[in-house]
């Protein structure tokens, strides 16, 4: 009896990986808003359209969704993450940089690009915007607190719009 109640619970354990392992629904969010979150279209290893060769593969690196669209991609991936990430990266930042709620660093409270070029940066796959390097040492120390400030001022901006 004990068996089985140990074999149910990793089954039902196994089925709630399966999303993430298969593709299909990421950390909880539905597929189609985990779909709108995710900034690429294509495979960033293949350059594939996802979804061509049946539902992406969903893979986390480091606390990144990285959508594939086959098994395959992962071991290319791999075998060199930093040429990916950068290509996540660009799109990232080029999908939510008009969007970004704030003119300011989150951590300075100083104007983004009032001393030179701003900062943009990719946590996860969310951009974050600072006015110098120096604020991303800061951040990481505390990374949710400066979020939270973030998703703030981006309802503050939705409701202030007619």
């Amino acid at each position: 009896m004990v068996k089985a109640k140990r074999w149910a619970l990793v089954s039902v354990g196994l089925f709630a990986l399966a999303p993430v392992v298969f593709g299909g629904e990421e950390a909880g969010k539905p597929a189609a808003q985990a779909a709108d979150d995710y900034p690429l279209g294509t495979c960033v290893v293949s350059g594939d359209k996802l979804g061509a060769e049946g539902p992406p593969i969903v893979y986390e690196h480091e606390g990144r969704t990285i959508k594939f669209c086959c098994k395959d991609c992962i071991k290319d991936f791999k075998a060199d993450p930093a040429k990916y990430l950068k290509k996540l990266d660009e799109a990232v930042i080029a999908k939510q940089k008009p969007a970004y709620p704030l003119d300011t660093c989150v951590v300075s409270g100083k104007k983004i690009g009032g001393m030179g070029e701003g900062v943009d940066y990719v946590y996860g796959n969310r951009l974050v915007r600072f006015c110098c390097n120096g604020c991303i040492a800061k951040f990481k120390e505390s990374p949710a607190a400066y979020l939270v400030k973030i998703d703030e001022a981006a309802k503050a901006k939705a409701a202030a719009k007619p």
